[in-house]
């Protein structure tokens, strides 16, 4: 087996699958995690996460014990898992990442991802302690980012999150990563992989992302994912959604800059530009 699977992986995968080969490797050196596409000698394909360490593979084991009614063939199918171990095992599911192909500039792309989101979004209960918690996360994050951003822009968030009230938060099952990377595309059918960032959090923190990259000088992708998605940010979601951006803005600098990646700390900076200057 791969470096970094562990005896006790190993052991499960073989009583799970029996014998198997490794087709391909995906694996994210930067968070310590397994990704492995195997196949069984009766031909069924399987894609193995597999680590030690990263809390990822909870999450998804997590995600998939919610389950995703409606959406068999959207989304992976969970065969086995041992939170224990930290491992699992998902049926392989065809396609080709949207990100970085032609698919990724269509509109039907995003209004497919919009409606599959909807379905992803299941009602996971009110919380008033969410944005609390969320605000004392990027304050932690602000503290670290010293050095980082200029002190203009961290006092600027510091006057942001004082005046923001999100009070009482309702909660959805997110996908937490909701992007063209994580997308599949399989003879004009959207699909999405990849729920190891799913956790119970506001609708809206699924789209920050997109709203920072594909959405910005492109509103007919916008307005197609909207469209699937079938609702857009109103004014009952400002604040919250203002806390979403603020911390996923001085988070990515902050942590692409503790993983040396100089491309993705670039983006955060944009990212902070960008909701400092929708204040």
């Amino acid at each position: 087996m791969r470096q970094g699977i562990t005896d006790e992986q190993s052991r499960l995968l073989t009583s799970w699958l029996g014998e198997f080969s490794v087709v391909q490797d995906y694996s994210w050196p930067l968070q310590d995690t397994n990704v492995l596409h195997v196949a069984t000698r009766a031909g069924e394909g399987f894609i193995v996460k597999a680590s030690a360490t990263s809390h990822h593979i909870h999450r998804e084991i997590a995600a998939h014990a919610g389950g995703f009614e409606g959406l068999h063939g959207r989304v992976p199918a969970l065969r086995h898992a041992s939170a224990k171990a930290g491992i699992l095992v998902t049926e392989f599911l065809p396609g080709t990442l949207v990100e970085g192909t032609p698919a990724e500039d269509d509109p039907e792309t995003y209004r497919q991802a919009g409606q599959l989101l909807a379905r992803i979004h299941r009602t996971a209960g009110d919380s008033s302690t969410y944005a609390k918690t969320l605000t004392i996360k990027t304050r932690a994050w602000m503290d670290r980012a010293h050095g980082l951003l200029p002190e203009s822009q961290l006092e600027s968030f510091e006057q942001e999150l004082d005046a923001l009230r999100p009070g009482v938060v309702q909660l959805v099952a997110t996908h937490g990563d909701y992007q063209p990377r994580n997308w599949l595309q399989d003879n004009g059918q959207i699909k999405v992989i990849d729920f190891g960032r799913a956790d119970r959090r506001p609708w809206v923190h699924d789209l920050v992302r997109l709203s920072h990259q594909q959405f910005v000088h492109r509103p007919e992708l916008a307005d197609a994912f909207y469209a699937g998605l079938g609702r857009t940010v109103g004014p009952a979601d400002a604040d919250v959604w203002r806390l979403e951006n603020l911390n996923q803005a001085i988070g990515t600098v902050v942590w692409a800059n503790q993983m040396g990646d100089t491309d993705f700390e670039e983006a955060g900076r944009n990212m902070v530009e960008r909701v400092l200057s929708c204040a």
